[in-house]
């Protein structure tokens, strides 16, 4: 049976349950939505995503629960998309991040949805950018995402959000080392939370000294201690997240994913390859109109890998891009990694994959291991 479609003029007006019968239908991957969700594109990139991310147990719920009142003393509107994991008996989402935000459940002007990863990798759920773009739609002022429970290597709200804040527990240790070259690097804003436990402050000053509190594109990544059970720290959080909205804007999801999504994994197309010839004639032109440029280059491969040795791709400041270094696993990334480049000038080795086995892990889907090294162009 053909499903209804809802009516796009009830959604804007502020309709929740054509909002929330749109989010299930998005969801379930309802195909007869498609030339609706076209419709939205004049309503998209006004919200800021605000993507929330960290290790499990460091209270990220607990967090969106403060900064939800925080938020909404200041006028703003907001809509939570909470990814939890999928149970293992239903598929379905185990809805513990919504439990804890249960006080706003009757704010008219907070609307709080769970989704379950269904098995995706990434911190994410397919359906995610989707469900944000409905919520964009419909007027929300504030997209919050809260990611499952990531390690190290699960950043993939770094193309989804406008703002990455990390959350972090006490205790890191050693783990900040770790984590400095995957999770900690994509941050705008970095939390400590559960900051009256006595390893706070260690975990604070490991963080100021691992150098994660760069510079990027004017921005500088900022760290604040939170005891959200309390809200202490909430509203200087919230202070940054406005501060980051008005020096870095909005709608990033809308620019950087649009070329990156189609080579990145997930079921997208792979990034065609170029000639050396056509590759670096655009490289030429970009840099005639002013342009940033990063040049990627494949020097090394382990096991099965679908580009050689020397294979490129070049990406400028606007995330343009012509080539392929992996033909779809991990272009997102490198294309990610070379904005970095462009803004600093300092080149980067980046290595993806562990294993055949294990490269899933790292998001080398083709298995192997590859080493690319981007340099800026000029």
């Amino acid at each position: 049976m053909r499903s209804s479609i809802p009516d796009l003029s009830a959604l804007r007006a502020g309709s929740r349950t054509v909002l929330a019968r749109l989010l299930t239908q998005v969801e379930n991957a309802d195909e007869a939505l498609v030339p609706l969700l076209e419709q939205l594109a004049p309503w998209l990139g006004r919200a800021q995503v605000l993507g929330i991310t960290g290790a499990p147990g460091a209270g990220k719920s607990t967090l969106i629960n403060a900064l939800l009142a925080e938020l909404r003393r200041r006028g703003q509107r907001v809509a939570v998309l909470a990814i939890d994991p999928s149970s293992p008996v239903s598929g379905g989402a185990l809805l513990g991040d919504r439990v804890r935000m249960g006080e706003h459940g009757e704010d008219e002007q907070v609307f709080i949805r769970s989704l379950a990863s269904r098995g995706a990798l990434g911190g994410l759920a397919r359906a995610a950018e989707r469900m944000v773009d409905v919520f964009d739609a419909a007027g929300f002022d504030v997209i919050v995402v809260e990611t499952v429970g990531v390690g190290q290597s699960e950043v993939d709200i770094r193309h989804l959000a406008d703002c990455r804040v990390v959350v972090c527990a006490p205790s890191l240790g050693d783990e900040v080392q770790a984590a400095k070259a995957g999770i900690l690097e994509i941050a705008d804003i970095l939390v400590v939370n559960k900051a009256d436990l006595p390893q706070a402050a260690r975990t604070v000053h490991d963080l100021q000294a691992s150098g994660v509190l760069r510079s990027v594109d004017g921005w500088t990544v900022e760290l604040v201690p939170t005891v959200a059970s309390a809200g202490q720290g909430v509203a200087a959080l919230a202070d940054l997240v406005e501060r980051h909205a008005r020096s870095a804007g909005v709608g990033r999801r809308r620019v950087v994913p649009a070329a990156a999504a189609d080579a990145a994994g997930g079921g997208s197309r792979a990034a065609p390859p170029a000639s050396d010839e056509a590759l670096f004639a655009q490289v030429a032109d970009w840099r005639a109109q002013g342009r940033g440029v990063a040049l990627a280059t494949v020097v090394r491969t382990w096991g099965s890998s679908p580009r050689p040795e020397g294979s490129h791709l070049a990406a400028d400041e606007r995330c343009e891009f012509i080539g392929s270094v992996s033909g779809g696993c991990i272009e997102a990334a490198v294309i990610d990694e070379a904005q970095r480049v462009i803004a600093s000038g300092e080149p980067r080795l980046l290595e993806f994959g562990v294993s055949d086995e294990q490269a899933w892990e790292v998001g080398l889907a083709c298995g192997g291991r590859i080493q690319v090294y981007v340099e800026r162009i000029g």
